[in-house]
């Protein structure tokens, strides 16, 4: 009687890896592919309304942070010329 012969078949262990790997690579894709199912484009309309809306956020900040950089430019150059500077 053989000692051996009783025993199935083992994968060895690099197999089971690459076995692991790749059931973990398709079930990423798999899921990517039912998200992107999900995925809805925007109409004309909606994507001219925000463009409108980002113009109109980056004018309103660039004068705020303009008069905010005037502001400090006047205090900062009387407090030089009370100093004594400039």
């Amino acid at each position: 009687m053989a000692s051996g012969d009783d025993q199935p078949f083992k994968k060895p262990r690099f197999l089971e890896i690459a076995i692991e790997k790749w059931n973990g690579v398709t079930g990423f894709l798999s899921d990517v592919r039912a998200e992107m199912r999900k995925v809805v484009a925007p109409s004309r309309k909606e994507v001219q309304v925000t463009t409108w809306v980002v113009l109109f956020a980056v004018f309103l900040f660039g004068v705020f942070f303009f008069i905010v950089d005037w502001i400090f430019r006047v205090g900062v150059n009387d407090l030089l010329q009370k100093l004594g500077g400039l």
